[in-house]
């Protein structure tokens, strides 16, 4: 019995999974849309130049904690430490 699942963590060239890569990338965009979105407001005059140094920094680290946050889980989920143990 093999399952479907087990094969789609296929590995880059590189050795690295590409659930891995792609998840990364999701989250660079969603980086990179947040600073738009932050340089816009500072380009209409929504914020001062002061709020969107704020900002950017904000997007930053909720950026690259956000990323942490599902590499983390992500990784406990590729490869459990405990596995369960099932009683007939």
């Amino acid at each position: 019995f093999t399952s479907k699942l087990i094969n789609s963590n296929t590995m880059s060239s590189s050795g690295i999974p590409e659930p891995l890569i792609t998840g990364t990338i999701a989250y660079f965009i969603l980086f990179i849309v947040g600073l738009v979105v932050v340089f816009g407001c500072s380009v209409s005059g929504a914020m001062n130049k002061h709020d969107a140094a704020i900002g950017n920094i904000v997007v930053a680290i909720g950026s690259f904690s956000m990323w942490l946050f599902w590499l983390s889980a992500w990784m406990h989920q590729w490869h459990p430490l405990i596995k369960p143990i099932y009683e007939e």
